[in-house]
């Protein structure tokens, strides 16, 4: 068996995107309810724009599964895109004047081309429905092991949600998240969020935020510490850092950590023996500040991960720019687009952060069938409780 993996394809305004999954083992239930539920709460949240109006999204599994089940062999993916146009778009004026913070002046210099849409239809954030159908898949072999993943979105600009999320009441805050149309399960904070929103759209500006996932039920030792590309805190935080407009990640504290001492950052260990049949193997924490990760490994606390977003960078009274044709100045091109996409942003999170995690599990468990990394999975558990620990 390899490593798990997922490559996408497809254009913005092209037929249909592509997600291809590898890696995944022969018996894992696919649940496409939760597939297609997930990649409609991505076109979700408050300040989207007309795009989310014309799509309908669903996962259609073209290979790899069979009754419902995958069968160990690459998974396909196609999403279909209702607005595709992307031919009829080459019949228009070519956007030949870059958008300050979009990939349009960077893509073009390295293409060479003046014309802005052979960077801009690949770069669009609409390729993350693909990740998402691959993040939502991987959940359910994570579901197998009673690993859950918990997101949503923490701030708006300058309205920031107050609130803890902890083993118990996730599931809590997950129904308040789902009444949300900010994704914020905090119902206090959404008036003001709502606002600053409102705020933006009124001066034809944008909006970004911070998004935050929390991970249950992982188990000791995903990850490594032996090399720098097996610390799995750095694989999620590039998997984060790869979403379009996503331009900062910490865990637990993050940046926080820097300026406290030692004595009131590093999480106290103690050890409970009523729980040593749980996941954590008895091993229990006074507070989570590490975020669930120490030495590039899972510690048995929930991992917690954010991610920042910039405003978008389509502005509806454009920011001043360089036509590419002329060198002179110029006002950026626009192209439909949201006044905010944070509660989309914390969906998308949400699924590469499952992604990595499903990664982890299927490199310390892997097997070509659920029965056999079942198997691997109680054998290293049972190997663990066995130890001399309590």
């Amino acid at each position: 068996m390899g490593q798990l993996s997922y490559r996408t394809a497809g254009e913005s305004h092209g037929k249909a995107l592509i997600a291809l999954v590898e890696g995944l083992p022969e018996g894992v239930a696919v649940d496409q309810g939760f597939i297609d539920g997930e990649l409609r709460r991505r076109q979700g949240g408050y300040g989207r724009g007309g795009r989310q109006k014309i799509e309908t999204d669903h996962a259609e599994f073209l290979g790899g599964v069979r009754l419902g089940k995958t069968i160990g062999s690459p998974i396909a993916i196609e999403i279909v895109n209702k607005d595709a146009r992307l031919d009829d778009l080459a019949a228009t004026p070519a956007l030949h004047r870059p958008r300050p913070g979009h990939a349009d002046l960077a893509g073009s210099v390295k293409w060479l081309t003046t014309d802005c849409r052979l960077t801009l239809e690949r770069a669009s954030a609409r390729e993350t429905a693909a990740r998402v159908a691959a993040g939502a898949l991987s959940r359910c072999f994570l579901r197998e092991f009673g690993i859950e993943v918990f997101g949503f979105v923490r701030a708006v600009g300058t309205a920031e949600g107050k609130f803890t999320v902890t083993e118990e009441n996730w599931r809590e805050m997950l129904k308040k998240r789902d009444a949300s149309e900010l994704y914020c399960p905090d119902p206090s904070s959404d008036e003001e969020m709502r606002r600053f929103i409102n705020e933006q759209k009124m001066a034809k500006d944008t909006a970004g935020g911070i998004v935050e996932a929390h991970v249950f039920g992982c188990p000791m030792g995903l990850g490594s510490c032996m090399t720098w590309d097996g610390r799995l805190d750095g694989r999620i935080a590039g998997a984060v850092a790869s979403i379009q407009a996503f331009k900062g990640v910490e865990f637990g504290l993050g940046f926080e950590a820097a300026r406290r001492p030692g004595s009131k950052v590093h999480d106290e260990i103690g050890f409970d023996p009523a729980k040593k049949g749980t996941a954590a193997l008895g091993f229990v924490r006074g507070s989570n500040n590490a975020g669930g990760l120490e030495g590039g490994m899972t510690n048995g606390k929930p991992v917690v991960v954010r991610g920042a977003m910039k405003p978008i960078s389509t502005l509806g009274k454009p920011l001043m720019s360089v036509d590419l044709n002329t060198k002179q100045p110029s006002e950026a091109g626009w192209e439909r687009s949201d006044v905010s996409a944070i509660g989309a942003a914390s969906v998308i999170m949400e699924n590469v952060v499952a992604f990595e995690i499903a990664r982890a599990m299927l490199e310390k468990f892997g097997g070509d069938s659920m029965r056999e990394i079942r198997g691997n999975y109680e054998n290293y558990l049972g190997l663990a409780r066995g130890l001399p620990l309590g």
